[in-house]
C-alpha cells in the first residue's frame, strides 16, 4: 500500500502547524524526515498534495480529500487501539442482551448513557424475543445476558435472579360488546369473540399458549406493544401488564372486567452465562438487577 497511518499523521501534522518544520516539532521528528515522507508519498501516488511557495505550504484540493479522509481513518484507528486495551483489561468486544418484548425499551435509556460513559469499548447489541423465546436465545449463545417473562427452566450454569412481578388486567375498549357484559365473565362469554394473543417466539423449546380456548378466533401478533394497540382499536380481547396500561385505564381507553379465570402475576428473571463471564456482562447483570418495570411512567 502507497497510503500508510504514519503518512496520514504527517500530512495532518503539516496542516495543523501549517509547515514541515512544524510537523517536525509536533511528531518528534527531524525536519528532513518530514519532508522526505511527503516528497516520497507524492511520488508513489504521483499526486501534488502539497503546493509550496516558500516557506509557505498549503494542501492542494487531492491533499484536502486525502486529509479528510485520512483523519475519519486516524480516528477509526484510534477507537480500535482504545478497545482493544479495553478487551485487554477483560472487556468484552461485543454484548448481546435479548429482553422479552413485555419490556418496554426505554428502561434502557439511562442504563446505556451510564454505559456509555464508561467507554470501554464494549458494543451493546439489544434484540427482543417473547416468552420461551428469550430463554431460547441464552441457551443456545445467541445473547449473553436475558430479561425474561414467565417460567424459569431448571438449567446449570447459569446465573439467574427474579427482579420483578408482572400482574395483568383483562381488558377491553369501550366499544367491545364485552364491555357491556354481566361479571365476572366466563370461558364461554369470551368463546365467540377474538382474543389477541402474543406469539411464543420460541424455535426449539416447546411454544407457550396462554389464556387460549381451542377453536377460538384470534388475531396472533409478535408483541405486546402490537397487543395493546390492537385491543385499544377494539379489534379482540385479552390480558394486558397492567403497568403497561395505567394511563389507558385512568382516561377510559380501556376498560378491566372481571372473570372467572384471572391470569395469574408472572415473574420477571435476569440470567446469563456463568462462563466466560467478562467486564461487560458484570456491570450489566449489577444495574439490570432492579424492579424494571416499576420505572414505567417516570421521566
Amino acid at each position: 500500500m502507497k497510503l500508510s497511518l504514519e503518512a496520514i499523521q504527517i500530512i495532518d501534522a503539516i496542516d495543523r502547524t501549517g509547515s514541515m518544520s512544524g510537523a517536525a516539532d509536533f511528531l518528534h521528528r527531524v525536519p528532513s524526515t518530514i519532508s522526505y515522507a511527503v516528497g516520497k508519498l507524492e511520488e508513489q501516488l504521483n499526486i501534488k498534495l502539497f503546493d509550496r511557495n516558500g516557506p509557505k505550504i498549503s494542501l492542494t484540493a487531492a491533499g484536502i480529500t486525502l486529509l479528510n479522509e485520512g483523519r475519519l481513518l486516524l480516528q477509526a484507528f484510534g477507537d480500535l487501539e482504545s478497545r482493544l486495551h479495553k478487551i485487554a483489561l477483560g472487556y468484552e468486544s461485543e454484548l448481546r442482551i435479548v429482553f422479552d418484548s413485555l419490556i418496554p425499551s426505554r428502561v434502557f435509556i439511562n442504563d446505556l448513557l451510564s454505559f456509555n460513559a464508561l467507554e470501554c469499548g464494549t458494543r451493546i447489541r439489544f434484540s427482543t424475543e417473547t416468552m420461551g423465546g428469550v430463554w431460547e436465545a441464552l441457551r443456545e449463545e445467541r445473547s449473553d445476558i436475558i430479561i425474561a417473562v414467565g417460567d424459569c427452566p431448571n438449567w446449570s450454569g447459569y446465573q439467574i435472579r427474579q427482579i420483578d412481578t408482572v400482574d395483568f388486567a383483562f381488558c377491553v375498549s369501550p366499544d367491545h360488546p364485552l364491555a357491556k357484559a354481566e361479571q365476572p365473565l366466563k370461558s364461554d362469554d369470551l368463546y365467540e369473540h377474538t382474543v389477541i394473543v402474543v406469539a411464543d417466539s420460541a424455535r426449539s423449546l416447546p411454544a407457550k399458549t396462554i389464556g387460549l380456548l381451542s377453536g377460538q378466533k384470534r388475531i396472533t401478533v409478535p408483541n405486546f406493544d402490537i397487543k395493546i394497540q390492537f385491543q385499544l382499536a377494539g379489534l379482540g380481547f385479552g390480558f394486558l401488564p397492567r403497568k403497561l396500561i395505567t394511563t389507558y385505564l385512568k382516561d377510559g381507553a380501556l376498560i378491566e372486567l372481571a372473570v372467572t379465570e384471572a391470569r395469574p402475576p408472572e415473574p420477571v428473571w435476569l440470567a446469563m452465562r456463568t462462563a466466560d463471564k467478562g467486564e461487560a456482562a458484570s456491570w450489566w447483570y449489577k444495574i439490570l438487577s432492579r424492579p424494571l418495570l416499576g420505572e414505567i411512567g417516570k421521566k
